[in-house]
């Protein structure tokens, strides 16, 4: 049984930045730079990026952004009283114990994913947010990716019918990756990598699952990482997919899904990582993360007989969404984006799915 924890936020009043929630950065390395900073920075009107603590100062490659304070005395951060939100972006398997930190300050906090290596851990932090009345949250940012929000406009029109089965791929051709690694960690499988994304994505849309079955595999044997998974999710007749693998030369299609009446794909990936990649940003282009119209989804479907193919606009994504819903859940006491039950829920899934392998 998934345990269910009231979040209890302290409202706040006014901060003494003009009523902006004051955030401060716990590590400054390519989680933070590629895939926070860009957002909270696109939100002035909400927030104020004030410090920025890195383990060893100045040795970090990423330019500073001009106004705010980097610093390597990591109480300077946690015993700021203006500072109202911690993002932690750090390695995953030290997430646990630097969150517990951030909480014990009285601090609210948001975690990169995977929250944690384990859901005994993720339970013990929603505890302790619950007792302090603080707020502790993944960070599941790829519930705006466009492709993922096309897909819900398209189910959401009816045009499909009754779901019968869809199916989500996350593929590299990155062989380089598991042929590195010479031991199994179940916090560094690549279903705990990635599922922590598109497991994540169904969650948040279809809700916990009937059941579940997992195929999750090492692909170069025993004593070596996963590196592929294929994870099935049933709701009554339908059945979600998530498969991934690092050995694709070509990539599947993001998202297929199969109703009575149609079907609907979308082959390309939202492309804000990929613009963040090339450090195109949110903060200086306005069609970061847009797809043209070769990339859209084609959505074939009956309607009254009549046989309809169409081109379907693809959804724009934008990470910020999450901190709109931050700044809701902060600011107004409005329920957190990611539930404390979804993140258990997760957790309890990638345990399962990497059990037995070694």
């Amino acid at each position: 049984m998934i345990p269910f924890y009231v979040t209890m936020v302290k409202k706040r009043g006014p901060s003494m930045r003009d009523n902006k929630v004051v955030v401060g950065f716990y590590g400054n390395g390519k989680s933070a730079n590629r895939y926070h900073m860009p957002f909270v920075l696109n939100r002035p009107d909400k927030f104020i990026v004030k410090t920025v603590y890195e383990r060893h100062l100045g040795k970090s490659p990423w330019k500073r952004i001009e106004g705010v304070k980097y610093t390597d005395n990591l109480d300077e951060m946690l015993k700021d009283p203006e500072i109202d939100v911690v993002i932690l972006s750090l390695p995953h398997h030290v997430h646990y114990a630097c969150a517990k930190e951030v909480l014990n300050a009285g601090k609210n906090c948001v975690v990169e994913k995977p929250f944690t290596s384990t859901k005994a851990e993720a339970e013990e932090l929603f505890a302790l947010a619950q007792e302090k009345g603080l707020m502790v949250q993944a960070y599941q940012n790829r519930r705006f990716d466009g492709d993922f929000l096309t897909t819900q406009k398209v189910i959401e029109s009816g045009k499909l019918g009754d779901l019968l089965e869809l199916e989500m791929h996350f593929d590299y051709y990155r062989p380089e990756i598991p042929e590195s690694v010479k031991e199994f960690r179940p916090e560094f499988s690549y279903l705990y990598g990635h599922g922590c994304h598109t497991l994540d994505q169904v969650i948040s849309y279809f809700g916990k699952p009937d059941r579940v079955h997992y195929d999750v595999r090492q692909l170069l044997g025993e004593g070596r990482m996963n590196d592929y998974f294929d994870v099935d999710m049933y709701y009554g007749t339908l059945k979600v997919s998530v498969k991934s693998s690092y050995f694709r030369v070509k990539s599947r299609p993001s998202f297929v899904i199969y109703g009575k009446k149609g079907m609907f794909e979308k082959y390309t990936k939202d492309k804000q990582e990929a613009d963040l990649k090339k450090f195109y940003l949110p903060t200086e282009h306005s069609d970061f993360g847009v797809d043209t119209p070769e990339e859209y989804g084609t959505l074939i479907y009956y309607e009254d007989g009549i046989y309809h193919e169409e081109k379907v606009p693809t959804v724009k994504g934008d990470y910020a969404y999450y901190y709109d819903a931050l700044y809701e859940t902060l600011v107004n006491g409005k329920e957190p984006c990611v539930k404390p039950w979804e993140t258990l829920l997760q957790l309890e899934m990638l345990e399962e799915g990497v059990k037995g392998l070694k």
